[in-house]
């Protein structure tokens, strides 16, 4: 279907004459009035800009049926990995299995329980009763060492504050107990069953909560039964504004292990506290920002860790605290070929998780290093799971890929053996797809790895429809996983495209570090190169050719149209940090300064001022077919970058090609969406691509 050639009328964006001056450099913010979500003027704006997006997108008529496609194939049975709780007994009384499931079209999954895997699973909680819409979620759950009580956690709209409460496992109620101004946080019980710890920030503005910055969290005891004003304030540091807190109880009780967190940067701290001693203080076992330490386990005082500390791949080390000295530590497992991604223990083995070349590989070794075997995964995709107790000898993991629906299986730690525990069946012929990895070389010369994913049998004529979509930071790592959303654009004949760029996690941490701070222009040259190599492969050509990504994707997708808009035929930013020189002053945006740098450091501005989304759109441009998608109640990345970028899209570009912001009401940065919502929001991005690229559907 041809674009068309009827240009929109944008809503109106006033400017303002507000400059400021970033050491020296003036830098003007005309849309600043965009940053308070809540005056009259931006609701106002919102509403206007809703009402041309939804209307243009309300004309294209394969929407309905892109969405009656979408709902039809979201309507199967979706299982979460079984996990297994409380005191293994001879009669087995207090020993519960739990696990999620979806009907298919729930917009929130339920969590259920069950004694036995072959008895009939009981309802737990269902968030789907806690609102009308769908728009209250299920944030976090902890259940108590003997398996009687739940504490969980209640996200309302999206938004990272979370509410926690206690439920009766057996009887399903609820307990007096309700804590409040939980953010980043989950909770771990002590082994008496009388309590758990948790972290939360004092309580903030009730007007601006979704927009101040978030500092100082503390760690807490939450005894129950009493209010959460009586809470015994466990660890802080008013010296450290920026120090957040992540307490849990080792699986012997012995010990509340504490990581000590700055930001997203990966590098931690790591203290405990010993609980045998009532009166024991908080031991700081590793005080400096030098590395990634993950706790894995303890033997009584032995301490096993997963950290990249001269080994960015990642190893295994064990710490004695009686003699903590780093040149008393052992190494366990040593940094290979691959990334170790993380590790367990059980049946008193270690089962690490590791990617090779971006797909999983999970090895089993004993508590001295000496490796067992492999997993024999089905294919090439990723694995999850594999949790459990010390002592267990069963566990489950989830193997999906591209065109592999979550499949959970059961592993027998003894044998070796997987066998299939739950199957999803899904609408559609798998073997009608094809997923290949190919390398391409980046502008300096890195190899770069690519997933494609697309309808066996297509040409390779330059014509057809591709989705380029990448993330490229954080450390995060991009593994093949299926999509019913990606599922109907392939159906459509579409290719879907996945480099592994910098800035992810897939190499580890030296690849991580090559794209962050003044590097982070090799994330978007990766990317850039990524649909360079596709064009000259007769993949798909500029017209066909749609970038996506989400949060720090999002600002990967602005700076790639900024930098080149005459590659891309469409692009789809989402929830992203378009505003570089102001993104740390809200909410939690100044964890990311270890990534990003920021613009209040005048050796950092530069680079950050040269990509910079927002402030590198160019007058009398003509940028590709855009579709900004934000939320109301985003407070990860407050909507103001998506706002302010959207004005100034519309205001810089030229030609026929729609650039539009679609503003999502009650939803925020993406955790606990809805499944209507999510399903709306696929149909109208498919149906935007399908004018935009010219798709024959």
């Amino acid at each position: 279907m041809p674009s068309s050639k009827k240009p929109l009328t944008y809503p109106s964006s006033h400017k303002s004459n507000q400059v400021d001056s970033y050491h020296g450099t003036l830098v003007a913010d005309p849309y600043r009035w965009l940053e308070d979500p809540d005056s009259e003027e931006t609701r106002i704006w919102i509403e206007a800009q809703n009402q041309v997006t939804f209307g243009y997108l309300s004309e294209i008529p394969t929407r309905e049926k892109i969405k009656q496609r979408l709902t039809k194939l979201w309507d199967y049975e979706k299982y979460g990995i079984p996990f297994k709780e409380g005191e293994s007994l001879q009669d087995g009384s207090t020993e519960r299995y739990f696990y999620f499931k979806n009907d298919g079209l729930q917009n929130q999954s339920v969590f259920y329980t069950l004694k036995t895997l072959e008895d009939q699973p009981k309802v737990l909680l269902d968030p789907n009763k806690l609102s009308e819409d769908g728009t209250v979620a299920l944030s976090g759950l902890s259940i108590s060492d003997d398996g009687k009580l739940l504490a969980y956690g209640l996200s309302a709209s999206g938004s990272d504050w979370q509410e926690w409460k206690v439920r009766d496992v057996e009887t399903g109620e609820d307990l007096q107990d309700h804590l409040k101004w939980i953010k980043f946080s989950g909770a771990s019980w002590t082994h008496d069953n009388q309590g758990f710890f948790y972290s939360r920030y004092d309580q903030p503005n009730e007007k601006t909560q979704l927009e101040d910055v978030n500092y100082y969290q503390k760690l807490y005891y939450h005894q129950l039964g009493k209010p959460q004003s009586e809470d015994v304030l466990i660890y802080h540091r008013p010296d450290q504004k920026e120090w957040g807190f992540s307490g849990g109880v080792t699986e012997d009780g012995g010990y509340l292990i504490i990581s000590v967190w700055l930001g997203t940067d990966s590098k931690n701290l790591f203290f405990y506290k010993d609980l045998t001693n009532p009166n024991a203080e908080v031991v700081e076992l590793i005080n400096q920002f030098e590395a990634d330490y993950s706790f894995i386990d303890n033997d009584e005082r032995l301490f096993y860790f997963r950290t990249d500390l001269n080994a960015p791949r990642g190893r295994v080390i064990a710490i004695d605290t009686k003699n903590p000295a780093p040149e008393n530590w052992q190494e366990i497992i040593p940094q290979s070929a691959e990334t170790l991604e993380s590790v367990g223990i059980l049946n008193n083995q270690f089962v690490a998780d590791y990617l090779k070349d971006a797909h999983s590989q999970i090895k089993i070794f004993d508590l001295k290093g000496a490796f067992i075997r492999e997993v024999e995964l089905p294919g090439l995709g990723s694995a999850g799971g594999f949790g459990g107790k010390r002592n267990d000898t069963e566990t489950f993991y989830i193997f999906t890929s591209f065109t592999t629906p979550g499949t959970i299986y059961r592993y027998d730690m003894i044998t070796g053996k997987s066998t299939i525990f739950r199957q999803s069946e899904v609408d559609f012929n798998p073997d009608n797809y094809e997923t290949k990895q190919v390398f391409y070389d980046s502008k300096d010369g890195t190899r770069v790895p690519m997933f494609i994913t697309h309808k066996k049998g297509i040409k390779l004529d330059g014509n057809n429809p591709t989705y380029l979509y990448a993330y490229g930071g954080f450390n995060a790592s991009m593994t093949p996983s299926f999509s019913v959303s990606l599922l109907v654009w392939m159906e459509m004949g579409g290719v879907y495209a996945m480099p592994n760029i910098r800035g992810g996690g897939e190499y580890g941490e030296e690849w991580h570090q090559a794209g962050i701070k003044d590097k982070k222009q090799n994330v978007f040259d990766d990317f850039i190169g990524a649909a360079e190599w596709l064009i000259a492969n007769k993949y798909t050509k500029t017209d066909k050719l749609a970038i996506a990504g989400g949060s720090n994707g999002g600002l990967l997708v602005g700076a790639c149209m900024a930098q080149r808009p005459d590659l891309f035929g469409a692009a789809l930013p989402a929830v992203g940090v378009m505003d570089m020189l102001r993104f740390h002053k809200f909410t939690i945006g100044w964890a990311w300064t270890s990534e990003y740098g920021s613009a209040d450091n005048p050796e950092e501005f530069p680079a950050l001022y040269a990509y910079s989304p927002l402030q590198n759109l160019k007058p009398d441009t003509a940028y590709p077919a855009t579709l900004i998608t934000t939320a109301d109640h985003d407070d990860r990345v407050v909507p103001a970058h998506s706002f302010k970028f959207a004005a100034a899209l519309q205001e810089a570009h030229t030609g026929d090609a729609p650039t539009l912001i679609r503003i999502e009401t009650k939803a925020g940065h993406g955790a606990g969406k809805p499944t209507a919502k999510i399903i709306e929001e696929a149909a109208d991005k498919w149906a935007f691509l399908v004018r935009a690229l010219n798709v024959e559907v």
